[in-house]
């Protein structure tokens, strides 16, 4: 009998041992890990409803943790948030564009190397009495070199910074082509073009003019800066598959000849030149002006037989059209015969200074990030994917196929302090060399302003 007991205290002893860090009594650091805790989450560009499975993934794993996720409107963002951030009341989480990591990185916590969390496990005493245990697991961060390895090319590059990792997407959009099939079909044209070349001779025979000359129905929405969304993003997507270099990090490059380059053809002031060719009247591809409203808008009013923009424009197209309008999205064209460049447009999720709950905020984080979770958010919005691992099966997916073979080829020129001085920089370029500043001079000019952001 007593060689019984003993033996019996001996499995005990073993199991309590093997189980690491598994335990019948509850520590103070375990109880302090098992605590409510309350995230809130801000973003601009998600419904709710677009995270609210994942979430409740999340909560199944860790019940004591509540993540609310508020939509804000894109105007209001930046003045809430700084105004929460100086008044301590949060949030937690928020979702940033990609190009302004560095307007907020001072408020802003990198990722840990590790994440500790508690979990509860019920487990049987000897087989036969059923416990409730606690189980703390610490687990390693995602790294920049695995970061590197999973996600696309211009997630890494946007963001880590100095070795650290600031934030983790979702889904990264890409710049496309919408364009009018009825239009099209009117004009003979069988397919969108694939070229820069094919397009300008495409919008020859899509464009119309009045007795009077004046412009009826344009072929696409170029040439100008304040009627025609993205001007700055399509612009910086020519100079980019132009050759130029838009930045060295520190120094603005569009304005010069890349090293090895041609030094009689500048490929920054060239792409100036082409785009704003489409709202010269004395041009062959003259196509656009003044009396056209916002691109999306002619669009949807059958008046524009192609514009650029982002997958999610598609749900405001479709609220703002009138009658029908039958439309379909294709790859923006590149330049023949040189490397395939797109641009990259999307928010990845980070965690601020002020959360009283860093920890958890960056492990529900990446609990999200894994390929598993992430896809059924991807699923329910129809959304491209960040992570390199994702874009076979979307390619072959028919709704996702055109934005999913983008996304290995898409890049963020900008990594400043300011976007919108930038995007201004771009916008008073173009209006500049149609009110006749010469194209050398106006983006040397633009340039200097960009600079100042850097």
């Amino acid at each position: 009998m007593k060689k019984i007991k003993i033996y019996a205290l001996l499995l005990i002893g073993v199991a309590l041992i093997t189980t690491g860090f598994r335990c019948t009594f509850i520590t103070a650091k375990q109880q302090e890990l098992l605590q409510p805790v309350a995230l809130t989450w801000w973003g601009t560009f998600d419904d709710p409803s677009d995270f609210s499975d994942i979430i409740k993934e999340y909560q199944v794993v860790h019940p004591n943790v509540k993540v609310t996720y508020r939509k804000l409107r894109t105007e209001e963002f930046d003045t809430e948030l700084i105004h929460a951030l100086a008044e301590d009341r949060g949030p937690d989480i928020v979702s940033i564009n990609n190009k302004e990591l560095n307007k907020w990185l001072n408020n802003l916590e990198p990722l840990p190397a590790t994440t500790k969390m508690a979990y509860t496990v019920k487990q049987k005493s000897l087989g036969i009495k059923e416990e409730t245990l606690v189980e703390v697991r610490e687990t390693t961060s995602i790294t920049p070199a695995k970061i590197k390895e999973q996600y696309l090319d211009v997630v890494s590059d946007d963001v880590i910074v100095n070795g650290k990792v600031y934030g983790l997407p979702l889904s990264v959009n890409t710049l496309v082509l919408f364009y009018n099939r009825d239009l099209f079909n009117n004009a003979n044209l069988a397919l969108p073009p694939t070229t820069w070349t094919e397009l300008q001779t495409d919008v020859k025979k899509l464009t119309f003019q009045d007795k009077e000359n004046k412009l009826v129905q344009s072929g696409i929405a170029m040439g100008l800066a304040d009627n025609i969304e993205y001007s700055p993003d399509v612009l910086a997507l020519l100079m980019m598959q132009n050759g130029a270099q838009m930045t060295d990090g520190n120094r603005v490059m569009f304005t010069f000849v890349p090293p090895g380059g041609d030094k009689l053809y500048n490929p920054g002031p060239e792409a100036v030149k082409f785009y704003t060719d489409f709202a010269d009247p004395v041009k062959e591809v003259y196509t656009w002006n003044q009396t056209f409203s916002n691109s999306l808008d002619a669009f949807a009013q059958g008046k524009v037989a192609m514009i650029f923009g982002y997958g999610y424009d598609a749900s405001y197209i479709e609220g703002k059209r009138q009658g029908k309008l039958n439309y379909a999205v294709a790859r923006v064209p590149q330049i023949e015969g040189r490397k395939e460049v797109n641009v990259a447009n999307y928010w990845f999720q980070t965690v601020t200074k002020k959360s009283k709950h860093v920890n958890e905020s960056w492990d529900f984080l990446q609990f999200i990030s894994k390929a598993e979770i992430a896809k059924k958010y991807l699923n329910r919005t129809l959304r491209p994917t960040a992570l390199r691992a994702l874009v076979d099966e979307q390619i072959q997916n028919d709704q996702l196929s055109i934005f999913a073979s983008q996304l290995l080829t898409s890049e963020n020129w900008y990594h400043g302090k300011d976007t919108t001085v930038a995007e201004q920089a771009f916008i008073e370029l173009v209006t500049s060399v149609h009110q006749g500043i010469e194209v050398q001079k106006a983006i040397e000019l633009a340039a200097q302003k960009v600079q100042q952001t850097l």
